[in-house]
């Protein structure tokens, strides 16, 4: 099932090969049931750039969400200097040439250790006598896994991520080392929906209740799937709500993939065929350089031809292909799939869903061009390249 919807109208042949192609109007969409949430919820929204960072879709990014979060200095300066609204700062540690730059460009910085906060405390604390809005919390770790696949799952044993409950020992709690201290984050979810959330607080609740009635604000990070069909919006509603009236303090959530899940494709083409006890058909585009995640999680994308004409599982229709990338890893293959008529060379395709975790991820290994970037307008038609990729870039990443 193409779960880019609008795609199924537009035709690849109007963008270069490979191109990442982004749908404003399904992306409008989604943002715009994220705001619904925030309204009725109270909470506060922000786009994790680590995600979804297009400079080219920050005018909409800032229309409907309260500001971004970022994972450092750089991503901290797009924010602050391109989307606008607030910019939350989490990392696993920081660099302390970094630190004053980023006390200047961030709302909230949150620390990910009890040991750097107790290092860089006085000159955070210095730094909020020149910008009182400036708020500090601690990332702590509820311990409660809901990831299946360990790579992604913050919760893991043996976890860098998060402060765990143990650390938090009434000598600390009575002693001043939490001054300075408003908020907590957590962040446990991966493409999940509402129960697995529920379950998370419930965890931390237990588990850092002590510390609430003396913050301003909790983070509940990202890995909400909040815009997918399925997703119980009300009952996150009714949870955020209940939450913040217990405990008097301003929740923030962090959706990633939520912002930009079904708005976008990559267009590639045929170049090759070859044949090697089955029929392998090579693209322009790569798994490990374009769509790290479909080699990392796994998962299989799907895939479609203009006019919507969907691919089929190996052996589905009659004609199967291994389609693989152009770079020299043996891996770098998109998986097997099938054709209601034979593939052709020249042949344009698009990976579905290519939109979140993709852009911000591609590499130049093995010098593979990067996709170009393009903008549609489902509804309008109108087509905007955004950006091309050239040797120059290649060469400058590392000159």
């Amino acid at each position: 099932m193409i779960a880019s919807q609008t795609f199924k109208k537009f035709d690849p042949s109007r963008v270069p090969s490979p191109c990442f192609v982004i749908d404003e109007v399904a992306l409008t969409h989604n943002l715009q049931q994220l705001q619904s949430v925030a309204r009725a919820s109270g909470a506060k929204l922000l786009l994790a750039l680590k995600a979804f960072a297009l400079p080219a879709a920050a005018p909409l990014v800032r229309h409907y969400l309260s500001g971004v979060c970022a994972s450092g200095l750089h991503e901290a300066r797009l924010g602050r200097e391109v989307f606008g609204g607030a910019v939350h700062t989490c990392a696993p540690a920081y660099r302390a040439a970094d630190l004053p730059e980023l006390l200047k460009l961030s709302d909230h910085l949150v620390f990910n250790s009890l040991s750097q906060w107790q290092r860089f405390k006085g000159v955070c604390i210095d730094a909020r006598q020149q910008r009182p809005q400036l708020r500090f919390g601690l990332r702590v770790n509820p311990g409660h896994s809901e990831v299946e696949t360990p790579l992604y799952d913050p919760c893991a044993p043996g976890s860098r991520l998060g402060i765990p409950a143990a650390e938090f020992t009434p000598a600390l709690l009575a002693g001043t080392d939490l001054d300075g201290i408003t908020g907590l984050h957590f962040h446990t979810l991966c493409e999940q929906g509402f129960a697995p959330l529920a379950r998370t607080l419930k965890a931390f609740e237990e588990q850092f209740g002590e510390l609430l009635p003396r913050l301003e604000w909790v983070n509940f990070g990202g890995g909400h799937h909040i815009t997918q069909p399925d997703y119980d919006r009300q009952g996150l509603i009714d949870c955020l709500r209940d939450f913040q009236q217990r405990y008097g303090v301003q929740v923030y959530l962090e959706p990633g993939e939520a912002i930009a899940i079904h708005t976008g494709v990559l267009v590639t083409e045929v170049l090759d065929q070859v044949r090697n006890q089955l029929d392998i058909a090579l693209l322009d585009s790569s798994a490990t350089c374009h769509m790290p995640d479909t080699l990392e999680m796994p998962y299989r994308a799907g895939l479609f031809s203009a006019g919507g004409v969907e691919a089929g599982a190996a052996n589905e229709l009659p004609h199967t292909y291994r389609l693989g990338g152009p770079s020299c890893l043996a891996g770098d293959v998109m998986g097997d799939y099938s054709f209601a008529q034979p593939l052709q060379i020249g042949q344009r395709l698009m990976f579905d869903d290519m939109a979140h975790y993709t852009m911000v991820k591609t590499t130049t290994f093995n010098g593979v061009p990067l996709p170009s970037i393009a903008l549609w307008n489902s509804t309008t038609d109108a087509l905007t390249l955004v950006r091309e990729f050239g040797y120059a870039d290649f060469r400058d990443r590392l000159g």
